[in-house]
């Protein structure tokens, strides 16, 4: 069995799997999933979390709630109604607002369009929208707003929800004149982290204008239809009524409906409506980025594209939270475009966006290393998911099949560390030149060198390599246990920029290092 050390990057690899080194050198395999029996092991939290779900359903008028596992929706679980009148009840088809979600749909319509070369994301916004030239900046030396800046929240425009909520349905006559007016700042631009929502309705006029299309025509016919997103719309006047979840506040003490709030300028920011069964496949597309691979691309944007999007581009501060499970945990991360991009303790890639807008409130979050996400949509006003996203998740850590994927070796670290090994077992000086970078010897001699192979030996005699201790952090960088006469031993080696990759970084010990320690 492989053996998988949680440990961040680090895990190790079997024998069988280093055998298979026909590819080139240089060539950098993807990292994979070791346990062939890894979504069975996953599905048995699946009860756990229906009860989660069901829990927290129970307190809104509807719920639909989803985990996907390697691009598959997984498992389902819903409750309550479309709306209080019919009684007709929720399922995966049932169509929700998504708000704030919709913003990744917009990221991906920008990057589609820097792709095809027809903008760049360092474009001034001017340049696309005339009616910001005259834009007055907080100061003389503040750098003129960019697309990067939109994507990312880094425009210095004032944080916004409240006030952007009830703008959806806003014309481009009133966002034309808004902008001739002139935005305040609360940061110059590309200093800090501020959500805007207005931001993202710039960014709708961009697409538009660069297209040549109205931003809904686009959305449709460049994202929606080749993704086959047939149940997904910015009106919620073209829902069907037997699909569309009313909206609802609680207040009273009673659920009063929200009248749906049509497509408008500000649809960029936050007017997608969606189904638990559509978003899925939204989802998994994003998803489907990771690893990084071999082979072609299918959907409307390149994997390189995507992966882009869901990395860090503008930083927010680190937070210290209070877990529903009592636990006190670090979070830090920031924006990608489009995308909330964030580590924990446990998991160093989370990436998510939520959508709150009048009698709605959802929730997408997956983790691209470890191959499995979550959506939960609600009928109430921003509705809450963190809490039951971060309590699932818990159920399937707690399978012990909720692992990263394991970084793999390349043919040069292979070959590497089967050579050093040799010298371990019987130095010889032809060999340490043959693999050798050149600073190896000059950091330290190669007569000190083999010295310390002479020393280990005289402490715990001969060494053999360990059939399944190849610990691999990424694709040029290793360590592997001996097992010796008196004891162990621990190689690490790095490899060289250079072609052929040689050894630029090799240690020999009896200190075993053990995996890095998690953060509480």
């Amino acid at each position: 069995m492989n053996m998988l050390v949680r440990a961040g990057v680090i895990v190790a690899v079997t024998g069988m799997a280093l055998a298979q080194s026909a590819a080139p050198p240089n060539a950098w395999p993807p990292p994979r999933f070791v346990d062939p029996a890894r979504a069975q092991k996953l599905a048995a939290a699946f009860p756990e979390i229906d009860a989660i779900a069901q829990k927290f359903g129970g307190g809104l008028p509807g719920y639909a709630f989803g985990v996907i596992v390697d691009g598959e929706l997984a498992h389902v679980s819903t409750g309550g109604v479309r709306d209080l009148s019919s009684k007709a009840p929720v399922d995966a088809d049932t169509v929700f607002r998504i708000a704030s979600m919709t913003k990744s749909f917009t990221a991906i319509a920008i990057l589609e369009l820097r792709d095809e070369g027809k903008l760049s994301l360092d474009d001034p916004v001017e340049r696309h929208v005339r009616e910001l030239a005259g834009l007055r900046y907080p100061t003389s030396d503040s750098p003129k707003i960019t697309i990067r800046h939109l994507l990312s929240h880094a425009t210095g425009f004032p944080e916004d929800n409240p006030w952007g909520d009830q703008q959806l349905a806003r014309t481009d006559a009133w966002l034309s004149d808004m902008m001739r007016r002139g935005i305040p700042f609360s940061n110059p631009p590309g200093l800090a982290y501020e959500y805007s929502n207005y931001g993202f309705g710039i960014l709708g006029q961009v697409v538009a204008r660069v297209s040549g299309r109205p931003y809904r025509q686009y959305i449709a016919e460049a994202v929606l239809q080749p993704l086959g997103m047939s149940a997904t719309t910015l009106e919620a006047a073209a829902v069907p009524a037997d699909r569309l979840a009313h909206g609802y506040r609680r207040e009273d003490n009673q659920w009063k409906e929200e009248p749906p709030l049509p497509d408008g300028v500000f649809g960029a920011m936050g007017g997608m409506l969606t189904s638990l069964r559509d978003l899925h496949t939204y989802v998994a597309f994003l998803m489907s980025a990771w690893p990084p691979r071999d082979g072609p691309a299918t959907g409307p944007l390149s994997r390189a594209s995507l992966r882009e999007m869901q990395q860090v581009a503008r930083p927010a501060l680190a937070s210290v939270v209070r877990a529903q499970s009592g636990d006190t945990v670090l979070r830090a991360g920031g924006y990608g475009f489009g995308l909330r991009v964030s580590q924990s303790c446990a998991i160093r890639h989370i990436v998510a966006h939520s959508g709150g807008l009048p009698g709605y409130g959802s929730l997408m979050q997956w983790y691209p290393e470890h191959g499995v996400g979550f959506i939960g949509m609600g009928s109430m006003t921003y509705t809450g998911w963190a809490g039951v996203v971060d309590q699932a998740t818990n159920a399937l850590i707690r399978t012990g099949a909720f692992q990263p994927r394991v970084p793999q070796p390349s043919p040069a670290l292979i070959d590497a560390r089967d050579k050093v090994t040799r010298l371990v077992e019987k130095w010889d000086d032809t060999l340490a030149d043959a693999i050798a970078a050149d600073n190896l010897f000059l950091d330290q001699s190669k007569d000190r060198r083999r010295r310390a192979v002479d020393a280990l030996h005289a402490e715990v005699g001969a060494c053999t390599p360990d059939a399944d201790g190849f610990v691999v952090e990424n694709a040029l960088r290793g360590r592997w246990t001996l097992t010796c006469e008196r004891g162990r031993a621990q190689v690490a080696i790095t490899l060289a920029p250079t072609m052929p990759p040689k050894v630029q970084y090799w240690t020999v010990s009896t200190r075993i290092t053990p995996p890095p320690a998690t953060c509480r």
